[in-house]
């Protein structure tokens, strides 16, 4: 057993459990990765402290009693954001009652009781979510929930918030929220069959919101409790924006603009096209960097180099999956690491899973680098963490070892056993 395994057992041993008090260590001789203006940092120690980074440098002094990992140059890096996602609140997706990502009223838009942006996705959060697990052991520390739009929903998805996956009941970013708006072609059955009339709801549904006239009548598109959410955000708050068409990034950020909306675009396929607006306009954007087909008219310009190209206009990028996220999240490190393969700088690759994320959803005082005083959510790798052949030797939450065991390595161990005098039953 190497210096870093023994040293990772006796972390997870002193810890006892996901749930134990954090654990106060010596992380020595680590490539630091802080994703923050110190760049890599060789040879480097890591204390913690009380859940919180409290040095870091050369051969720092070790206190008494604590525990102590050598990391033997391994690579150290913050732990990942999982993207956009709907962990813990979806565990089987074609189940309905596991699945609580989206509100769906009726099948007819638009509907005034469908356009519910007081609908918090978060309210149904679980933590002991088998997915929850499996994200860790791929390195993953935090994720957005996200409000879905589903047939019979609305454009205006409604509300999710960030979570720590360390499998806790208790909510470090309680009061982080985010306001879901998905736009484009494949959803303009929500308004009427118009592209143009997902801009008209959503124009009337900020008027309503603004607006102190009494909500209930035929033509009102929001509740009572819808208005007071929207208006929350109006100003302050924070939108994710789903939307891929250069045409409608640009829309997008002319709406934003005007009514002072502070925005983060999920997609972006096209974004590429348009990046100098989007610098100029200070919007950061999450995108697949796998993604590269046409595959609606939303997306024919999309190209691998959407990342490159982006950053190199000076672009926030950061990376989020279409499709499964939720049960394929694990495979975010594969987007950064194809964008990186496609002209990314290595550094703006780990910083679009770290320290871009975190900024643009409100938590980078907390999370997304390795500094002083940010919580120790940290990261010890196997190699390069944008290398899928790289694996995450153990994860810290807040201090915490995190079991490096998850349901899909239980059934590993139950099932593949090593070579004895039986044969296996599926060779």
């Amino acid at each position: 057993m190497n210096r870093i395994a023994q040293g990772i057992l006796a972390i997870t041993l002193l810890a006892a459990s996901a749930f134990a008090m954090a654990q106060d260590i010596l992380i020595r001789n680590a490539t630091v990765h802080t994703a923050a203006a110190a760049g890599t940092l060789n040879h480097t120690d890591v204390l913690v402290q009380g859940g919180v980074i409290r040095a870091i440098g050369p051969q720092l002094a070790t206190p008494a009693g604590i525990a102590i990992v050598d990391a033997d140059g391994a690579p150290l890096t913050p732990g990942l954001f999982a993207g956009i996602t709907g962990i813990g609140i979806e565990e089987v997706s074609a189940e309905p009652s596991a699945n609580d990502t989206a509100l769906a009223f009726g099948a007819i838009p638009p509907q005034a009781a469908q356009m519910r942006p007081e609908f918090d996705v978060t309210l149904a959060y679980n933590p002991r979510s088998s997915l929850l697990p499996v994200a860790r052991m791929g390195g993953l520390s935090f994720t957005q929930l996200a409000a879905g739009t589903a047939p019979g929903g609305s454009i205006i998805a409604g509300q999710g918030g960030l979570v720590r996956l360390d499998g806790s009941f208790d909510a470090p970013f309680a009061g982080q929220r985010a306001l879901f708006i998905n736009l484009g072609g494949n959803l303009a059955v929500l308004s009427g069959n118009s592209r143009a009339g997902e801009y008209m709801l959503l124009a009337q549904a900020i008027a309503e919101a603004r607006s102190a006239a009494p909500a209930g009548s035929a033509n009102t598109l929001l509740t009572p409790a819808g208005r007071a959410a929207m208006a929350g955000y109006l100003g302050h708050g924070r939108v994710l924006i789903g939307v891929d068409r250069a045409a409608d990034i640009l829309r997008v950020i002319d709406i934003a603009q005007h009514e002072k909306l502070d925005i983060v675009l999920v997609g972006a396929a096209e974004g590429w096209v348009v990046a100098r607006q989007l610098a100029a306009a200070r919007v950061p954007v999450l995108i697949d960097g796998l993604e590269n087909l046409p595959g609606s008219f939303d997306s024919l310009g999309a190209s691998l180099e959407n990342a490159a190209r982006l950053h190199a206009a000076g672009v926030a990028v950061g990376f989020s999956q279409g499709g499964d996220a939720s049960h394929n999240a694990r495979k975010i490190r594969q987007l950064a690491g194809n964008a990186v393969a496609n002209g990314l700088p290595w550094e703006a690759g780990l910083a679009g899973l770290t320290s871009v994320p975190a900024k643009a959803l409100g938590v980078s005082d907390r999370i997304g680098s390795i500094e002083v005083g940010k919580l120790a959510d940290l990261v010890l790798w196997s190699g390069d963490p944008l290398d899928v052949s790289s694996t995450a030797r153990q994860i810290w939450l807040g201090g915490n070892a995190m079991p490096m065991q998850s349901r899909q390595t239980l059934l590993r161990d139950r099932y593949l056993r090593a070579a004895g005098p039986l044969p296996r039953a599926y060779p």
